[in-house]
């Protein structure tokens, strides 16, 4: 599933050619996304001028002078920036076809993605208004992260990746930012000192931001806007390399189940 690093790189992408454009066309050749596209959301769009492309979370907000796109990549979507007489292949569910000869194809082989397009302030959309500070934000910190873990028997990898602790700190992430702390994925969140919620704060916005620097990690389906692969996944130190030496201490990765997911750490460097 695409992460805020990948989310945030497809908006760097796709902004500079939207921002400034009218969609002139929209083109649905797919209603049934996870939420499927209502009659009439075509002609909601066309004619828009795009002002600004930005991101809540995992969700895409491409700004208008009539409303905003929230756009959801669900678990295997993706945007590309082309010329809009490029053939559609399978999977190009939605075009927004510009004045500028280009268009910017929404790909989702699972169709867990999603399309909502809003008149009023998006943030107060149902999907949005009750999320949790951004991990890159100031709002995020060791002391917010502290407070918010008192009594919490939660296991701190699955107590960081739940949204209302902080946004859009997946599976990937949450393993390697406990790695740059130095904390065990397994330890009880309400055990957690304050210098560890700060430590554990501090890699957070490290690893998303070491991440967004180099487009995001590929693991299955990932590509940015130009149809590249991520590659924070060369720099993963613990995420899919159980029973692989860790690149500090040599001591084998272990790996286990939390909530369903995968976690990986290495039981020497965290405690």
């Amino acid at each position: 599933m695409p992460e805020l690093p990948e989310v945030e790189t497809t908006r760097r992408g796709i902004a500079p050619a939207l921002e400034g454009r009218t969609i002139r066309e929209v083109r649905v050749r797919e209603r049934r996304l996870r939420w499927a596209l209502p009659r009439g959301f075509e002609a909601e769009l066309a004619g828009r001028r795009v002002l600004d492309v930005g991101r809540r979370a995992k969700y895409l907000l491409v700004r208008t002078d009539a409303g905003t796109l929230i756009v959801h990549l669900g678990m295997s979507g993706s945007l590309r920036v082309l010329p809009a007489d490029t053939p559609a292949l399978a999977h190009d569910h939605v075009d927004l076809v510009l004045d500028s000869g280009a268009c910017v194809r929404f790909n989702d082989p699972r169709r867990f993605g999603s399309m909502h397009f809003v008149a009023g302030d998006p943030h107060e959309h149902k999907l949005l208004r009750t999320l949790a500070p951004e991990p890159l934000s100031d709002a995020f910190d060791g002391a917010r992260l502290h407070a918010r873990a008192r009594r919490r028997k939660v296991a701190v990898k699955l107590f960081l990746m739940d949204a209302r602790t902080v946004v859009g700190v997946g599976n990937i992430y949450a393993s390697e930012a406990l790695f740059r702390a130095g904390v065990s994925p397994r330890r009880a969140a309400g055990r957690l000192s304050r210098e560890a919620c700060e430590r554990i704060a501090k890699a957070v916005k490290d690893v998303l931001a070491d991440a967004i620097r180099v487009g995001g990690t590929t693991l299955r389906d990932y590509v940015n806007a130009d149809g590249m692969p991520g590659y924070f996944r060369q720099k993963l130190y613990v995420y899919e390399r159980a029973g692989e030496p860790c690149r500090v201490c040599g001591t084998p990765v272990r790996h286990c189940v939390q909530g369903q997911r995968s976690t990986y750490w290495c039981p020497h460097c965290q405690k």
